[in-house]
């Protein structure tokens, strides 16, 4: 399942993250890459050290939480800290799968979902598609907007494409989920989905609450959570 979602960062928060970007120190981003990913990755990302990293950091680790429609899509359990990219003057990042799980000991989560915040207006710069590979050889390429994301399963390869021209700031984030399976994330986001279209055309009737009891009671089913 994939979930393409405008809008996850506000106009205001995109120019604070731009300037912060301006002075930001960068490293080498095959340092965060595993060992055979590490060969296909060529990007920068912002030094995770710096007063700039955590400043935006806490920019987009909100906007994230904050966000219903991802945070009914990943039914989020745990998320990583967001990393910071960037690609310019050909960068890119090769065919390749996340680390299926990310951490050190007493704070590892397990990679269910990655999200891609894209931080750069599409137009600003040529290449640097986000492409996942589907089953059958089908490529599925994605250049959102400023301050859309898309959510897909950690577990499929994927690249980015070469950045050509300009440049290609975007936030990684990696979320565990409270329902491991994807076959059964997508089908409690189906029945969200339907929910909420009940929900605009009818209201709360008595179609939206057999839905509704449905989800709730899959969920109940499905979920792990502690505590």
């Amino acid at each position: 399942m994939i979930v393409c979602v405008p809008d996850v960062l506000t106009a205001q928060e995109l120019v604070a993250i731009r300037a912060e970007l301006q002075s930001a120190p960068y490293v080498d981003g095959s340092a965060t890459a595993g060992w055979s990913a590490r060969t296909v990755k060529k990007n920068q990302q912002i030094d995770t050290g710096s007063a700039n990293y955590a400043r935006i950091a806490d920019i987009v680790r909100a906007a994230f939480q904050r966000n219903a429609l991802l945070q009914a899509a990943l039914l989020p359990a745990a998320n990583t800290q967001p990393l910071f990219n960037r690609y310019a003057g050909g960068m890119e990042y090769g065919a390749h799968v996340d680390a299926p799980v990310m951490g050190s000991l007493g704070n590892a989560i397990r990679t269910d979902i990655a999200i891609t915040v894209f931080l750069s207006d599409p137009r600003s710069y040529d290449g640097g598609e986000l492409v996942t590979h589907a089953n059958g050889g089908m490529e599925y390429a994605f250049k959102l907007d400023a301050g859309a994301a898309i959510a897909y399963p950690a577990n499929t390869l994927h690249h980015v494409n070469p950045v050509t021209r300009g440049v290609r700031d975007a936030a990684i984030i990696w979320v565990q989920s409270m329902v491991r399976d994807a076959a059964r994330r997508e089908l409690l986001w189906d029945l969200e989905s339907a929910k909420r279209d009940i929900f605009g055309r009818e209201g709360k009737s008595q179609t939206f609450d057999a839905v509704s009891r449905s989800h709730a009671n899959l969920l109940r089913m499905w979920a792990e959570v502690t505590g």
